[in-house]
């Protein structure tokens, strides 16, 4: 899309528009799913304590905004956030009544915590029968491993996940993948839950899990394995290959200049393209069962060249590459800045970078209508829609059931 067409297309429709979704979550896994639904049009009420939630007083590398945590910004924005003591008695009566005013119910607690405050799903469909309870944990609600701590790297290494990807050894997913793509699980099943209801009237309880997401993420590498009978074995290969079940030369390797990813191509092409005897020697090979060979070799003879010199000659003959880039390649890499994939936003007296949502409606992406709220920034707002007094909203404050913040 060029940039006339782009400053021509019209705004992303709210499709989520009459959703009210209320976030009792912590970390990344729940906040992200919560995101994507807010950016599609969701009223996503963030339900923290009165000091705020995790994500607000941790950041990854210790990178924090004019005090404000980047790991927060990340997955916060469009929400209103409302704070509560939930321990405090006289805030029963504020969660029963956002408890009726809405849609969805999503958590992402330790199994049980629900249970113990009164918000467990018996609880809440109690006062709102067609209410979707979306719940997300660790490992699961139920079963041997339901009390364990259910953590991005910890499920890495549970799902097999750390031992798939590393080649000379285990290595794990330098992102936490398995809670971004647990949160998008999740934002599906709300996506379809309202649908339902819009269409019956019903409520669903919605139950996902780290660890079901984690081997989601597997599902063709897992099927290869179970269905083939093959062993730990299989995971040996040569440490430029990426994965334990593509043919050569699937992989990473270093050149003169920095790193190249050769996808599934062809020997011959490759030889061919690099006008190399060596390669060329090993194009009739099995590419499976010699994939060790064929990249030991393509290894070395990568070694001496530069990209500009493979690039040309590898786009011609139609092999598929990409330059391994850094962070700092991709914020400059005209794709991304043509795609609109960051945003920079205020955040109080500085700025943040932040990825934008990852979909397009109608040829845009769902703008950020909302910073990230400080704690209980929208607590008044919200209070006055369910018809609390201000004078209920003041004895509120007063006995510590909620808390206000200035709104910016």
């Amino acid at each position: 899309m060029s940039d006339d067409e782009r400053k021509a297309a019209p705004e992303a429709p709210m499709l989520l528009n009459g959703m009210r979704l209320l976030s009792f979550c912590h970390y990344l896994q729940g906040p992200a799913a919560a995101q994507y639904l807010a950016d599609m049009g969701a009223d996503v009420i963030k339900v923290e304590p009165v000091g705020g939630a995790f994500e607000r007083h941790w950041s990854g590398a210790n990178t924090f905004v004019d005090g404000v945590s980047a790991f927060f910004v990340s997955a916060n924005r469009n929400k209103r956030s409302l704070a509560v003591n939930l321990k405090e008695p006289r805030a029963k009566a504020v969660l029963e009544r956002l408890i009726r005013s809405a849609d969805v119910l999503l958590e992402n607690y330790r199994p049980g915590v629900m249970q113990r405050l009164g918000l467990g799903y018996q609880d809440v469909a109690a006062i709102n029968p067609g209410i979707i309870y979306a719940s997300a944990t660790g490992f699961g609600a139920d079963g041997p491993a339901r009390d364990r701590p259910g953590q991005d790297l910890l499920i890495q290494a549970r799902s097999g996940l750390i031992a798939a990807t590393g080649a000379a050894q285990p290595t794990g997913i330098g992102c936490a993948a398995v809670d971004q793509h647990g949160a998008a699980l999740l934002a599906m099943g709300i996506a379809a839950a309202y649908a339902h209801k819009l269409a019956t009237g019903k409520g669903t309880l919605i139950e996902g899990s780290l660890f079901a997401a984690g081997i989601d993420m597997q599902t063709e590498a897992l099927s290869l394995y179970y269905s083939g009978g093959h062993g730990n074995e299989r995971f040996d290969r040569d440490e430029h290959l990426v994965t334990w079940f593509h043919e050569a030369p699937y992989g990473v390797y270093q050149i003169a200049d920095g790193w190249v990813a050769i996808s599934l191509n062809p020997v011959k092409r490759i030889a061919e393209a690099l006008d190399n005897p060596r390669l060329a020697a090993l194009a009739d090979l099995d590419p499976h069962a010699e994939r060790d060979r064929i990249a030991t070799a393509l290894a070395e003879e990568l070694a001496p060249l530069r990209f500009a010199e493979i690039a040309p000659a590898f786009d011609k003959a139609g092999v598929w590459c990409e330059r391994v880039q850094s962070y700092d390649d991709l914020r400059n890499d005209p794709q991304a800045i043509h795609n609109g994939a960051f945003e920079v936003i205020p955040v109080r007296g500085g700025e943040a970078t932040v990825v934008k949502h990852p979909l397009k409606y109608n040829g845009s992406v769902p703008p950020v209508r909302r910073l990230p709220p400080e704690v209980g920034e929208q607590t008044d707002e919200i209070l006055v829609s369910l018809d609390f007094s201000a004078a209920e909203i003041d004895e509120l404050k007063a006995v510590g059931a909620v808390r206000s913040s200035l709104s910016r």
